[in-house]
């Protein structure tokens, strides 16, 4: 004879079980679908117009020539042929034309020859006039035109020469020396230059490159920000699944509620086949135990 026994299903209250059938069509729909990671990858900004124009200088710097950049990033794809002098080396050029020996010529004032033709003709004028004295004495002491007359003149031409010489001598030598001067300076000037202008290339360099790097900096917490917002617009109805989930799983984990049915059942002894049975559905889950 079958034993007689009687089973209790308990069973949420029916607006429980419709949510819990809702719940369980909306994940298995979101579980369906796929995401597109794609449109919130890291994505990093290209370089900028800034930055491309401190790296143009630094090349242009080197002696190198146009850079070519990447249309998509802005890295540097490629170095053109450049001239191969770096920026100060012009300086250094002109500052080695300006010493050597032959430096000072280019300094030599163009006035220089007229300053000492007029000085050396007014020293003649200024010599002959010491000659008439000499004459006069001679024919005071009866010896013009005589031997000594002779040696006395011939005495102070020979002295008067070396006089005008050695003036002469004085008038190049000064003009060598502010020649050489001014070529000493030329060629100290050209190399304070040749320091000078690497400098100014660098500061200007490091100017356009803080901007770039502030600019870089922006453009990437725009691509970041846009990111994030794609990645919370993809999860927003995960995250709504998941409230619902947690609102639904509270009520649920506190019943028997105040509705619920109960039916009763001859059933034969419960065999291994049934218990599995009947643990397959508790572990399928509510679609199976109460749904279609």
């Amino acid at each position: 004879m079958a034993d007689t026994t009687t089973t209790t299903i308990a069973r949420p209250a029916p607006y429980l079980e419709a949510a819990g059938q809702n719940l369980l069509d909306i994940t298995t729909g979101l579980a369906g679908k796929p995401i597109d990671t794609s449109l919130f990858a890291p994505k990093i900004a290209g370089q900028n117009v800034l930055t491309q124009a401190a790296q143009q200088q630094a090349a242009t710097q080197a002696g190198l020539g146009a850079l070519s950049f990447d249309p998509t990033t802005g890295a540097i794809q490629g170095i053109g042929q450049g001239t191969g002098i770096a920026g100060y080396q012009p300086y250094l050029q002109q500052a080695q034309a300006y010493s050597g020996p032959q430096a000072y010529q280019q300094f030599m004032s163009p006035y220089q020859q007229d300053v000492i033709n007029t000085t050396l003709a007014n020293y003649d004028i200024q010599a002959q006039k010491g000659i008439a004295p000499l004459q006069a004495q001679a024919v005071q002491q009866g010896a013009f035109g005589g031997a000594r007359q002779g040696i006395q003149q011939a005495e102070y031409q020979t002295q008067s020469d070396l006089n005008r010489a050695l003036l002469q001598a004085q008038l190049l030598n000064q003009g060598f020396g502010q020649a050489q001067q001014a070529a000493n300076t030329a060629f100290t000037q050209q190399q304070g230059l040749a320091s000078l202008q690497p400098s100014l290339a660098q500061s200007q360099i490091q100017q356009l490159g803080a901007a770039g790097t502030g600019n870089l900096a922006y453009q990437q917490s725009v691509l970041d920000a846009q990111k994030q917002a794609a990645q919370m617009a993809a999860f927003e109805p995960y995250q709504r699944a998941q409230f619902l989930q947690s609102s639904i799983g509270g009520l649920l984990s506190g019943y028997p509620q105040p509705a619920f049915g109960q039916t009763t059942q001859q059933a034969p002894s419960v065999s291994p086949l049934s218990q599995a049975l009947s643990s397959a559905a508790t572990v399928y889950g509510l679609g199976s135990l109460f749904g279609k």
